[in-house]
């Protein structure tokens, strides 16, 4: 297999480990947002959201959140910010599902988002859409 973080799991390629137990592995991001950015990994591989089971989603959240509270405190962070993104068209770029922890601070300057139009949707419509979501 040729997957980066596969590759990682095994030892094949170094990383700055801060957690690793049986099922879950958490490293440093090489290419940080900001200081601490962490990604957090199933030691398994599952490629996106839609391929994770619940279990194995639940152990990397959990971890996420574990390192979220660390990072408030050692990093002084103000606030922390966790993200996932599933196919190429959302921004993923490695296919193997991971979970961003990045710390954020005051003065970071790091733009998630960018400035949104007013896009105030009507409540009708809103709960439309709630119906084709939830079935």
């Amino acid at each position: 297999m040729d997957c980066i973080f596969c590759k990682i799991v095994s030892g094949e390629i170094d990383s700055a480990k801060v957690f690793e137990d049986e099922h879950v592995l958490a490293f440093l991001d090489v290419n940080p947002n900001t200081r601490g950015h962490c990604l957090v990994i199933p030691k398994i591989h599952v490629e996106d959201i839609f391929d994770i089971s619940e279990d194995v989603l639940q152990k990397v959240i959990v971890v996420g959140r574990a390192l979220a509270i660390k990072m408030k405190d050692a990093l002084n962070a103000d606030g922390v910010h966790l993200s996932n993104n599933n196919g190429i068209h959302a921004g993923q770029i490695v296919h193997h599902f991971h979970l961003h922890v990045i710390p954020r601070y005051k003065d970071d300057a790091l733009v998630m988002y960018g400035p949104r139009p007013d896009n105030s949707a009507d409540m009708e419509e809103l709960k439309k859409l709630a119906k084709e979501i939830s079935g």
